[in-house]
């Protein structure tokens, strides 16, 4: 007898395993198939976005698709002080290249000479921010915040880079 009812318990228990199982199985497969083609879905995007041409940047753009464009006038800017106290300058020209390419280009290639008065005041603006030893070598970090102030300002890519010619004093 007891090893009858030991056969019903372990039978009983398999039962209750099985049906354990098949409840987690149908529960958790649908989510993790949700979370799988939410997964793919954005990686998808991404891809799209990265090959549409968007993200443009020198190395990407020909040579013979490129326009530069030079603002007129020379910024003077005055510099962060030194840690010594120490005052200092820079005589900026300013110049952006433009892929023509881009699908914005015709249409706000010709703004850029009309809002030159504030594409001039983001770099005095950013400019201000950096000290003399920070920028005399390594124009870098202030050329990619102005890159990414004006293509906010033009709400688009079509602006691939910055390109400014410091004099110091």
């Amino acid at each position: 007898m007891k090893k009858n009812l030991m056969s019903v318990l372990i039978l009983a228990l398999v039962f209750v395993n099985l049906v354990l199982t098949a409840l987690v199985v149908f529960t958790l497969l649908p989510q993790a198939q949700a979370a799988n083609s939410l997964i793919t879905s954005v990686a998808t995007a991404l891809d799209l976005e990265l090959s549409s041409g968007r993200a443009a940047n020198l190395t990407s753009v020909k040579i013979e698709d490129m326009d530069v464009r030079t603002l007129d006038d020379s910024l003077t800017i005055n510099l962060m002080n030194s840690e010594d106290g120490t005052e200092h300058y820079a005589i900026v020209s300013v110049g952006l290249v433009l892929d023509m390419t881009n699908e914005d280009y015709e249409t706000l290639s010709p703004l850029i000479e009309e809002r030159a008065a504030l594409i001039k005041e983001e770099v005095k603006g950013i400019i201000t921010r950096y000290r003399y030893e920070d920028i005399k070598n390594d124009m870098s970090l202030p050329r990619e915040e102005i890159l990414a102030k004006i293509k906010g300002m033009f709400d688009s890519d079509f602006i691939i880079d910055v390109l400014l010619n410091p004099t110091f004093g």
